[in-house]
This record gives structure tokens, C-alpha cells and sequence, in this order.
């Protein structure tokens, strides 16, 4: 992103940001379902069914099947013919692919734009996300907190200038926000990472693009240990 273009930054999280068709009563419904799975709303593995998310949200049952098809897609909700829609459940393994997936991803994003020249705009408001903090079992302050890191990270992607790599830690964000909204209905809020997150960006700044690189990928596998030795302990995400 440079300054030429004038691009204005949607800072919402792309779980509940809407698309451009968003005013259709088929985004609508695939928005705001999506949305309750990522915050827990529903239950992994609870059974819905159309008749009862067409009333939920107000529509037919067309935009609800259209809903459901792209969820499974994401890996979200699980169609069974004849028996209705299922929601995905968080496995141990789904969890640790998630992360494996983001240290890649986001390692080489974060390695890219230490590399590349920075935007001093977008550099400023990645470098105030950095600073987010919550309150311990403060939930508010949690979801703010959960909004905040998933502007952070695809900020970082954003700096890469990269399309593709920006959809894939946007898309990745949803199931990572799903994640963090399960562990804290297990009574979990971790440990809020701003040390972390300042020296990523301090290795951005100073175009250190191995050390940018290895400062994320450590953030993030010290992440997937917290949340996989919960797991291991018997709290069910």
C-alpha cells in the first residue's frame, strides 16, 4: 500500500467485516452466522438446522443453504444430507495445522515487509494495534483485544503489498479468532503479547527481515503451546 493510491484501510476483523455484496439478504444471514460460530455462539459439533437459522435471521431458507455451502468451504459447518448442518469442531490437530499454517504464512509476510519500503501510515497504526492490552477476566476488553490482534497481523500482510498473501492470513484470522473465543469460554485468557508484537515490529522498522521473520514465527508457536497445553489438560476448546 503506498500513499499514491489513497486506499483507505478497513481496520474491521475480516470475520465480521462485510463483503461488498453485504447488503444482499444472502450476505447478511452468511455474515452474521459466521460471525456467532466465531464467537461461540453455537457450540462445536451442535446440529442446526435451516428452518431454525432462517428465523435467527430473518430469511428463507435459500440464503441460509447458500450461507451454509460457503462455511463448509471455510471449514466452518459440515452439511449432512438429510440431517441438517453441523458445526465444525476444534480438534488438537485443527490447532496445531492453524498455527503451523500462520507461522509460515505470516513468518514470510512479516520477512517481506521488512524487506520492502513501509508505508508510514500504515507502520503508525501497526505500531499502536502493537500496544493492545485487556484486562484479566475482563471478557469486553478481551474482544477488544481480539479485534485489535487480527488488524495487527493483517496489517503485517498488508505491508508485503502482496494480495494473496494478505487473503490467507485474513481468511487464517477467522478460525484463529474462533480459537481465542473458545479458550476464554474455558475461563482462559492467556497472556497479552505486547513485548512480542513491539519486537516484531521494531525488526520491521529496522529491515531486519531474519530477525522479522523469527520474531513472528516465535510469537506464534509460544501462542500455539499455551493454547495446545490447555487442550492437552482436558479443557475443551
Amino acid at each position: 500500500m503506498n500513499r499514491q493510491t489513497k486506499r483507505k484501510y478497513d481496520p474491521s476483523p475480516p470475520a465480521a467485516r462485510p463483503s461488498r455484496s453485504a447488503g444482499s439478504l444472502s450476505e447478511r444471514v452468511y455474515q452474521g452466522l459466521k460471525r456467532d460460530i466465531v464467537r461461540g455462539v453455537f457450540q462445536p459439533g451442535e446440529a442446526l438446522t435451516e428452518k431454525d437459522l432462517a428465523r435467527r435471521y430473518r430469511g428463507s431458507r435459500t440464503p441460509v443453504r447458500e450461507a451454509a455451502v460457503r462455511l463448509q468451504q471455510e471449514g466452518l459447518m459440515r452439511i449432512v444430507a438429510n440431517r441438517g448442518y453441523f458445526i465444525t469442531p476444534i480438534t488438537i490437530q485443527g490447532v496445531s495445522e492453524i498455527y503451523d499454517f500462520r507461522a509460515a504464512v505470516e513468518g514470510a509476510c512479516a520477512e517481506l515487509a521488512a524487506q520492502g519500503k513501509i508505508d508510514p501510515a500504515l507502520l503508525e497504526r501497526i505500531v499502536h494495534l502493537a500496544q493492545t492490552e485487556y484486562g484479566v477476566d475482563d471478557r469486553e476488553s478481551y474482544v477488544r483485544f481480539i479485534e485489535a490482534d487480527t488488524e495487527f497481523h493483517v496489517a503485517i500482510a498488508q505491508l508485503t503489498r502482496n494480495p494473496l498473501l494478505v487473503r490467507a492470513v485474513a481468511d487464517m484470522r477467522c478460525q484463529m479468532e474462533r480459537i481465542m473465543f473458545a479458550s476464554i469460554d474455558v475461563g482462559y485468557y492467556g497472556e497479552a503479547p505486547v513485548q512480542e508484537h513491539r519486537e516484531i515490529v521494531e525488526a520491521i522498522q529496522q529491515h531486519d527481515a531474519q530477525l522479522a521473520r523469527k520474531r513472528m514465527c516465535e510469537h506464534i508457536y509460544i501462542s500455539k503451546e499455551k493454547v495446545m497445553g490447555l487442550a492437552s489438560r482436558g479443557s475443551r476448546l
